[in-house]
């Protein structure tokens, strides 16, 4: 009998742990309240412009970096930029400015509930409200729809392959991204069935037709970097480079990141020939 109580508690307390792992996820997903308040942004840079995406649960926050007027008349291809699940658009600006001096736009959208935006995160809510800044942007008449690229550093590659299945793009790059966050489960000892934001990336890329750069660090110690050569490979149109970091000193140097990805978008037809 004292065997069988042990095995009855240890049962017990493994359902109370996968229970509370079930109820709590996304407090370690979406760790939002671990982020530094930021003050609410003066944005003194004139190039950047400050909108409201509308959804069924408020707004959203998100700031449009409008590329530089080579030929003012011509709409500019914009690439829609997912961050990582401890960061916010805040944090982004700097980095992505280099990219609006080769013609390309810039769209920093944010998560609900990150920031000061409205909401709660999850799978659903940011695939609602990255399909709603998608179908505002390429209404700008400043924007070609045609030339959309969708970009998504780890967390951010789930919102840009949830995005992907619901809209079309030119191109899309994955930075230090997972291929699924169910692909995790057994790292905490629970079924993949316990995960309520599946984010299949690996299932996404495996349909996905057109040009896909993957970017991962040789020695992340949080996203393996099997994770990257998994979506490489399942993708029918991939390249991959791989940096010499870890997950949150990637890229290692945003000038060959710069360069990587205007090379890619070049080749992939997105952006004019230099």
């Amino acid at each position: 009998m004292t065997l069988v109580k042990i095995l009855a508690w240890g049962l017990l307390a493994y359902l109370i742990y996968a229970g509370l792992l079930f109820a709590f996820q996304r407090q370690v997903l979406f760790p939002r309240y671990q982020i530094p308040n930021v003050p609410d942004p003066s944005l003194p840079n004139t190039r950047l412009e400050r909108i409201w995406v509308k959804s069924s649960f408020g707004n959203t926050e998100a700031w449009f970096l409008s590329a530089h007027d080579k030929a003012p008349t011509e709409a500019k291809p914009v690439l829609i930029f997912a961050h990582g699940n401890a960061e916010l658009i805040d944090f982004w600006p700097e980095d992505f400015s280099r990219f609006v001096s080769h013609g390309i736009a810039v769209f920093l959208v944010e998560y609900p509930g990150y920031g000061r935006s409205a909401g709660h995160p999850s799978q659903k809510t940011i695939t609602e409200t990255f399909t709603a800044a998608y179908d505002y942007v390429v209404e700008r008449s400043d924007v070609d729809p045609s030339r959309v690229i969708l970009m998504g550093r780890s967390l951010g590659g789930g919102a840009a392959c949830a995005l992907g299945s619901k809209r079309p793009c030119a191109a899309m790059i994955l930075m230090s991204t997972f291929t699924s966050i169910k692909a995790f489960a057994k790292r905490f000892l629970v079924p993949p069935a316990v995960v309520r934001d599946p984010f299949d990336n690996l299932a996404f890329v495996s349909t996905f037709n057109n040009p896909l750069l993957i970017i991962h660090g040789e020695q992340d110690d949080l996203i393996p970097l099997s994770h990257g050569l998994k979506l490489a490979r399942a993708a029918k149109n991939a390249r991959m480079h791989t940096y010499a970091c870890k997950h949150n000193d990637c890229p290692p140097s945003w000038e060959r990141l710069e360069r990587d990805i205007i090379l890619f978008l070049r080749e992939a037809g997105v952006i004019d020939q230099a």
